[in-house]
C-alpha cells in the first residue's frame, strides 16, 4: 500500500511527448500530455531566456524591447489595432463606446478652445468684458455637465442593447472623458465619421 513504484510503472508517466502543432488548442479539450514537474518547467523557462552576460546588455536589450512596444502601440492608437492598444482602450465594449462618441458632436470637446478664449476675456481689464466672459463660463459649464448627463444615459442604454452580457462597468465614464478631447488629438484615432449610424 505504501510501497514505492517499480521503475516499469514509473516509466510511462516519465515520458512528455512533445506536441509541435501550431493550431491553437480548445481550452475544454484535454492535453493529451502530463503536466510537467515544476522543476522541470522552471529549468525550461530559464533555458528559453538567456540572460545576457553583462549588464550593459541586459539594459540595451530591455531598452530595445520597450521601445518597439511602444511603437507597436503608438501605431495601434493611429490605426485601431486592437492588439497593441493599451489595457484601458481594449475590447469591443470600449471600442463601441468610442465610436459612438466621435460620431457626435458634444459640447465638451469645445471645453479647451472656449476656456482660452475666456481667459483671455478675463485678462482684459474691461468691466462688460469680464462679466461677459464670467457668464460664458457658467453657460459652458451647464452646457458640458447636461449634454454629458444625457449622452451617458444614451451611451449606457446602446451599450446594454448592444452587449447584454456585459456589465459595462467604468465604458460610460470611459466615453465622457473621451468627449473632453479635441476630435483631432483623440488617442485611438477616431474610426468613425460624425453622424455615422451605429
Amino acid at each position: 500500500m505504501f510501497r514505492s513504484r517499480s521503475n516499469e510503472e514509473k516509466a510511462p508517466g516519465t515520458k512528455v511527448t512533445a506536441d509541435l502543432t501550431k493550431q491553437p488548442r480548445d481550452p475544454q479539450a484535454p492535453k493529451g500530455r502530463p503536466t510537467p514537474k515544476r522543476s522541470e518547467a522552471q529549468s525550461q523557462r530559464r533555458r528559453a531566456v538567456t540572460p545576457p552576460a553583462d549588464r550593459k546588455t541586459a539594459v540595451k536589450r530591455q531598452r530595445e524591447t520597450r521601445r518597439a512596444d511602444m511603437a507597436r502601440q503608438r501605431e495601434a492608437l493611429n490605426n485601431g489595432d486592437e492588439r497593441y492598444l493599451p489595457a484601458r482602450d481594449k475590447g469591443p465594449v470600449r471600442r463601441f463606446a468610442r465610436d459612438y462618441v466621435d460620431a457626435r458632436i458634444c459640447a465638451a470637446e469645445f471645453f479647451l478652445p472656449s476656456a482660452v478664449v475666456i481667459l483671455v476675456l478675463t485678462m482684459v481689464r474691461v468691466p462688460a468684458l469680464q462679466n461677459i466672459a464670467l457668464l460664458l463660463w457658467l453657460l459652458l459649464i451647464i452646457a458640458i455637465v447636461v449634454d454629458s448627463i444625457f449622452l451617458g444615459m444614451r451611451l449606457k442604454r446602446a451599450i446594454a442593447r448592444r452587449f447584454p452580457n456585459d456589465s459595462g462597468r467604468g465604458v460610460v465614464m470611459y466615453g465622457l472623458m473621451r468627449t473632453l478631447q479635441i476630435r483631432k488629438l483623440r488617442l485611438p484615432k477616431p474610426q468613425v465619421k460624425r453622424g455615422a449610424k451605429l
